[in-house]
């Protein structure tokens, strides 16, 4: 049950809603495009969470039905049907409060946005670039389960099939906030087709994730934009990019650069480009405000921690360990089919306990 605390701290949010939506009727609001994407999503999420608490509040009530029927009544029937009633009532309630205070924990404002995987092969050589293959079509397949779409933004392939980089975006509501912990160093450790002896080698790629900045959350100067064209390196023969299509952008003030050659057309792999260039940049900031914050906030992005290993995929003994829970699985082939979720979720729930336990006030932070 709620404690009266948290109660309070909730019904003082929700009673934000009606200011929400009188600022989203604004007409200064409504001609400002960034305000006006801030307050929807306010809207949105409180609209969900008055949701959420009204449906507690009828099951309480429900509860507090059955519980009063059971105290009266002397009908066996009448008895059943509110011992029945007053047990799913009560799971109902005790669901939908681990949702609520989950929601009173500190968010990243990120977490409902699509995002952008990078993925680099680490020491290993070719097999590192094949585990950097294995690992892209992990989460590319964790995707078509969710239900979300993604898109191959760049790539560069190894000769065996493997990548030597590739970055490709997952597009979906809350992609964010189910893989921003996949962020760091992954190992595996299996016998490599290239080793004729049979010895067990250890290989390693590093897993970016980046949320995808939207246009309006990135201001990008034209001025500071320096922009090549080449010729893709693609198979020679007919298939030979005769025209220059592949673009690299680079952020002079940054120096942050970055390239596209996947597409036939110029003006797709700009278009690409730029989305990359934008999630970087935005990355930037975020890490910028981040270490002005609490060390708690910070993301594994841009940190010293993605240098450690966060998890290792033993194909000998198909096994896989998340080492920073302490999560052993012994379902290698599901998981490297995309069967990702229970893996996730551990670790979800390990960041919540972690913030519920650093976190002395509770604050839903949609303060107006």
């Amino acid at each position: 049950m709620l404690t009266e605390r948290l109660r309070a701290k909730l019904e003082a949010t929700l009673a934000n809603l009606p200011q929400v939506e009188a600022q989203l009727a604004d007409p200064a609001v409504l001609s400002d495009p960034q305000a006006l994407q801030q307050l929807g999503k306010q809207h949105a999420e409180l609209s969900e969470l008055a949701e959420l608490y009204a449906q507690y509040c009828r099951a309480e009530q429900r509860i507090q039905e059955a519980e009063e029927l059971l105290d009266t009544s002397d009908d066996p029937d009448l008895r059943m049907l509110a011992q029945e009633e007053l047990e799913e009532a009560s799971k109902q309630r005790a669901q939908l409060e681990r949702v609520l205070v989950a929601r009173l924990l500190p968010r990243d404002p990120n977490d409902e946005r699509s995002v952008i995987i990078e993925i680099r092969p680490g020491t290993g050589g070719e097999e590192a670039a094949l585990f950097a293959g294995d690992l892209a079509r992990m989460y590319m397949r964790y995707a078509e389960r969710r239900g979300w779409k993604y898109e191959i933004l760049d790539s560069e392939p190894s000769d065996l099939g493997g990548y030597k980089y590739i970055a490709f975006s997952v597009q979906g509501k809350g992609a964010y906030s189910q893989l921003k912990h996949e962020s760091g160093v992954h190992r595996v450790q299996r016998v490599p087709i290239t080793e004729s002896g049979g010895r067990i080698h250890t290989s390693t790629a590093t897993v970016a994730v980046l949320p995808e900045a939207e246009e309006v959350d990135v201001q990008i100067n034209p001025d500071d934009l320096e922009i090549e064209t080449f010729r893709s390196s693609g198979p020679g023969g007919q298939h030979m990019q005769k025209n220059e299509t592949a673009v690299r952008i680079t952020h002079k003030p940054t120096g942050v650069t970055v390239t596209c050659q996947d597409e036939r057309s110029q003006l797709q792999n700009r278009e690409r480009a730029m989305r990359l260039l934008r999630a970087k940049l935005y990355e930037m900031e975020q890490e910028r405000r981040r270490q002005e914050r609490d060390q708690l906030r910070r993301s594994q992005i841009g940190t010293g921690e993605r240098s450690e290993k966060i998890r290792t995929y033993n194909f000998p003994d198909r096994r896989v360990t998340d080492h920073r829970i302490g999560l052993t699985l012994h379902n290698l082939d599901e998981i490297l089919d995309g069967d990702l979720q229970p893996v996730i979720d551990a670790l979800v729930a390990e960041e919540q306990a972690r913030l519920v336990a650093a976190t002395e006030n509770l604050s839903l932070g949609y303060s107006t």
